[in-house]
Formats: structure tokens, sequence, C-alpha cells
């Protein structure tokens, strides 16, 4: 039984230059101990997506217009802000793409790693401080007995990023929801991220949601992909059914652009022009000005495609112009 299940949730932002359909009709479960990845290129609705479900969308001008997440039976999207914080930071937990941003610069680690705690726990004072002390232990930060006591700015990026990760998963949340929290680390400290992101998975058993637009990341973490442009998944399968035979001419040109997929000395691959303004929703496939690796003449012009199952467990919108090869 999925921890997490998702239906046709439809998020969208009323701004003065009209309705941007941020995220439209997004359907994924999500089981207990396993990773599911969404990825594609910036603006295609992955942090939106999950924003919605932790009441983390800003209303206005954003508004979930239909949809349910349906969390170990509760909806996430029906329930009162009072319930539902107590589900946030407890049960299910964030790690957010940048951590100088997201942790508060005026407050000492030690206040904002014993936060959680008071607030789901009831713990305060020693009792608090010396669990939040183990939890950067349990990331890897020298002396932490110390650098508790530090402000995020004595930190450097990948530190602050595990501090990040310790304050995600100090309450033991069943559910982990990361929002690319390797960008702009180097390769040696992003490959210590992702090893104590999969290892505290493990030991815990939790759940994790992926979002990144770096595929040699998911090939690495993820045991399901889907696949989002412009609001909507377009193609959604196991991690080895996908890098083995992508379906949607967009998956196909995200792996095509991957340099090492390159012979030496050649022109690196880029998918042609700009994904679409979402305040101007189009009426067929949305793919259609950038399909290079499909038949760009049969893609539908009048109709949205729908998301099939191609293939036991594959699933891809089924536009006749993006599923057939060049």
């Amino acid at each position: 039984m999925p921890l997490l299940e998702v239906r046709n949730l439809t998020t969208r932002f009323h701004t003065r230059n009209g309705i941007v359909h941020a995220v439209e009709n997004v359907s994924f479960s999500v089981d207990p101990g396993k990773t599911l990845g969404i990825v594609g290129e910036s603006g295609s609705g992955k942090s939106v997506t999950c924003y919605s479900l932790l009441g983390l969308i800003p209303q206005p001008p954003g508004r979930i217009h239909s949809g349910e997440a349906i969390f170990d039976g509760v909806d996430l999207l029906k329930i009162p802000d009072k319930a539902l914080r107590k589900v946030r930071g407890k049960r299910i937990s964030m790690i957010f793409q940048d951590p100088m941003t997201s942790l508060n610069p005026f407050m000492k680690v030690s206040a904002q790693l014993t936060e959680p705690l008071e607030l789901h726990e009831g713990l305060h004072g020693k009792e608090a401080l010396h669990r939040a002390i183990d939890a950067l232990s349990e990331v890897g930060i020298p002396d932490p007995e110390k650098r508790i006591h530090s402000y995020p700015h004595e930190f450097s990026g990948g530190m602050r990023q595990r501090v990040m990760i310790a304050m995600a998963l100090i309450t033991r949340p069943e559910l982990l929801i990361c929002d690319e929290p390797t960008t702009a680390l180097d390769v040696t400290v992003q490959k210590q991220v992702l090893d104590l992101i999969r290892d505290r998975q493990r030991q815990l058993g939790t759940a994790v949601i992926f979002i990144t637009h770096d595929l040699a990341v998911v090939s690495e973490m993820c045991d399901h992909i889907n696949v989002m442009y412009a609001g909507r998944i377009v193609e959604s399968a196991p991690k080895s059914a996908l890098f083995q035979n992508p379906l949607h001419a967009y998956t196909r040109s995200l792996l095509k652009s991957i340099p090492a997929s390159h012979p030496k000395g050649q022109p690196l691959y880029t998918i042609p022009g700009l994904p679409p303004d979402l305040s101007r929703p189009v009426a067929g496939c949305s793919f259609q000005p950038r399909n290079s690796l499909g038949q760009r003449e049969k893609c539908l012009t009048e109709k949205s495609p729908l998301l099939e199952e191609i293939h036991p467990g594959h699933f891809a919108q089924n536009c006749p112009g993006c599923l057939a090869k060049s």
C-alpha cells in the first residue's frame, strides 16, 4: 500500500499577467522505503508539486484547484492548517534547495535543530540539545558539541546542507522530500550528501521524493522516475525501464543531453528552444515546438495528450509525434 498517493493535483498561480498553469493533473504514488525521482527542466513544476502537498504554496497568488494527496489515509490538501502543521516537519520533512536561504542566518544552529523537537515531541533544554548534537554527529559534522552553537555562515556549503539534512531527519520522518539538495555543491561533497541521504533512508526505512534536473543523480538514487514538462508528467516508469527504453521525445532529449553520452570531440546535444509560457496553455502537445527526436508534424495540435500505459508499468503521454522516432 502506498505511503503517499497523489491524484490529479492541479496548482495554478493567479497573477496580473494571467493564470499560470504550474501543475496540471499530476498523479503518482510513493511506497514506504522507496525513492521516487521527479526530473525535468527548471519551471517544469517539480518543486511546486511537492510544495503543494505541504501547504507551502503562497495563497494568494497560488491556489490548489483540484486533486487529492492521501498520506496514511489522510488527504493533505483538505485537512486544516493546524493538522497539517503536525504532519509537516514531523512525519513529512523537506530538504530545501539552498541551505543558505533556508537556514535563519540570525539563529544559531542549536536553536534551529531543536525547534522541531520542541514543536513535535515536546522536548526542551538539555534533552533536546543532546538529541540535536547526536543528529549532527550522524550526518558527519566533526566536533558537533561545539559546532552546534555556531551560526550558519560559519559552515561551508556542504556542511550547511548536512545541517539541513540533520534538521529534516531529526524527527524520524516517514517521508523525506529532497528539493535539489546537491545544487551548487562540488562533485565530492555531492556524493557525500547523496550517500548520507541513502544511508539514513536505509536505517530509518524512510520513503523519499527526490526532485532534480540531474539524471546522473536520478540513476543512482531512485527506484521510479517521473519526467515532468510544462506542469505535466510526460513519462513515468521504473528506473531501469526509463533509461533502457525511453518512450517520450522529451525524455530521450534529456538523456541525449547528458555530456557523458557524447562521443569525444562531438558537439553536445541541446534541446532546441525554450519551455512554453505556462500562463498561455498550449491546446495540443506542449513539446511540439522543441521536438527534434520524434516526428513533430505528427504531434497533437487540438487536444492535450493523456498519460497512458504503453508497456506494463511504463506510462507516457500518448502524443504520436513524441512517441515516434525520428
